[in-house]
């Protein structure tokens, strides 16, 4: 027993994980983690390329300190089919906001944010198309699943024929 409370620890502290959940700790995100030292100018030149064409780019504007930032990200651990339709048709990338860095140089390029998560569409050369409050995708304490569906699939790159 005292062995495998060793073990736990260690596993805990290895995983930045905690043995109590709670609605405040940060899930294992899908698409990574937001990055103070990340250079936003470069991630979203790295994402027009990834783009190549055929999807679009979604700039995620937040923080780790952020709990409805865990809780989008909960959304899409949650649901595989919403993550799988957001790969095949966006490139995401998450925007740092925090005291570390507040990326205010990158930000200026785009609408005020109201709140946090804040979403940005961008076309897949990098050119703005729409500013989402999520605050709008929200149903009780977490992201309706519905809701974001349906805004993925509005800013969805058409499909050449």
């Amino acid at each position: 027993m005292q062995r495998t409370a060793r073990i736990l620890i260690v596993l805990t502290l290895l995983t930045g994980a905690s043995t109590a959940q709670s609605d405040t700790m940060a899930p294992a995100p899908v698409f990574g983690r937001y990055r103070p030292a990340a250079d936003p100018h470069r991630q979203l030149k790295e994402a027009v390329a990834e783009a190549a064409g055929s999807r679009r780019i979604l700039l995620e504007v937040g923080g780790e300190w952020c709990i409805w930032c865990h809780r989008l990200d909960t959304l899409f651990l949650r649901n595989p089919d919403l993550t799988g339709y957001l790969k095949r048709h966006f490139v995401l990338v998450k925007i740092n906001v925090s005291p570390e860095n507040e990326n205010k140089e990158f930000l200026k390029a785009y609408p005020k944010v109201p709140g946090y998560p804040h979403l940005f569409v961008l076309e897949n050369d990098g050119r703005f198309l729409h500013s989402q409050d999520t605050g709008e995708l929200e149903k009780g304490k977490g992201h309706d699943r519905e809701k974001v569906m349906e805004f993925l699939r509005r800013w969805t790159l058409p499909r050449k024929e």
